[in-house]
């Protein structure tokens, strides 16, 4: 039997650990669930999700640099509205059924980008998406953003991590987009099945003509690169070489794609610019 020594510790463990889980959960930020959490079937298969809508947003909110018009965005209650049925419409997919994979790519692809824009419409103005990531307490944009599909939240960690990077194309990383200018472009056009390949290749030719995220010095023979490529390094390659090799194609000169295709070139990595992707700033 427990002594009344032992009996007064295990209840002091657990009010600690009962004090802990409620200060846990008045100190987290709230979960914000996107889309008809109470859609029914029948539901619609990803072939069958209709982009369009999103489409227009992007033509009509979108520049040629990738930069958001948030301040006339936000101030159009119909766009608003219109958003929001798009991810309704996303949240309807039925994505247990076996789907080819262009089609699951350009679904969560646009889902990602998507989620991300109502996000920053939701806090806007607002500088940077970073102003919403707490790190510990606190609403923390990437995890408790969500989007419910076939009765399940994914986050947009979820998404990339757990859907989009187990795909094993590491072009994702040129065509998700965070809200910042650090940021791959924020293409003016929604992503499809049909033109996915061709897309995701221009976004790549896109990201690299940056010279804020790469360059490179012929003489050293050494490339500069976004730390996209960093942090995401083992999608690219086993190493340094293989990552040089993987974008060689995408390069923007001659001299630059030769020396990554042979996986030779010195690395090193810029800094990453956090401020938001916002066409006000351009003003």
């Amino acid at each position: 039997m427990c002594s009344r020594l032992q009996r007064s510790i295990f209840q002091m463990f657990c009010w600690q650990v009962a004090s802990y889980s409620f200060m846990s959960s008045a100190l987290a930020g709230p979960v914000i669930v996107l889309g008809d959490v109470k859609q029914a079937a029948p539901r619609t298969s990803l072939e069958n999700i209709d982009h369009s809508s999103w489409n227009e947003l992007l033509k009509n909110y979108v520049d040629r640099q990738g930069m958001v018009d948030y301040t006339r965005w936000k101030a159009t209650p119909a766009d608003v509205a219109a958003l929001d049925a798009y991810i309704n419409h996303l949240s309807t997919a039925e994505i247990t059924r076996r789907t080819p994979r262009d089609a699951q790519l350009a679904y969560w692809i646009n889902a990602y980008n998507a989620v991300t824009i109502k996000g920053i419409l939701r806090e806007y103005p607002t500088t940077s998406i970073r102003n919403h990531t707490a790190k510990v307490f606190g609403y923390n944009i990437w995890q408790d953003l969500q989007l419910s599909v076939q009765g399940k939240p994914y986050s947009l960690e979820q998404i990339e991590h757990e859907i989009l990077r187990k795909m094993s194309e590491p072009r994702i990383h040129f065509a998700i987009v965070c809200a910042s200018i650090g940021c791959p472009p924020l293409r003016s056009e929604a992503y499809s099945a049909e033109k996915i390949d061709e897309q995701l290749a221009d976004n790549a030719r896109r990201f690299f003509a940056q010279r804020s995220k790469f360059q490179f010095d012929p003489q050293r023979r050494s490339f500069a690169v976004s730390p996209i490529l960093s942090w995401f390094a083992e999608d690219f390659g086993a190493s340094s070489a293989k990552l040089l090799q993987m974008v060689s194609p995408y390069l923007p000169d001659p001299a630059a794609r030769q020396v990554a295709k042979e996986g030779t070139g010195d690395l090193s990595y810029l800094d990453y610019d956090w401020n938001l992707n916002d066409q006000a700033t351009k003003r």
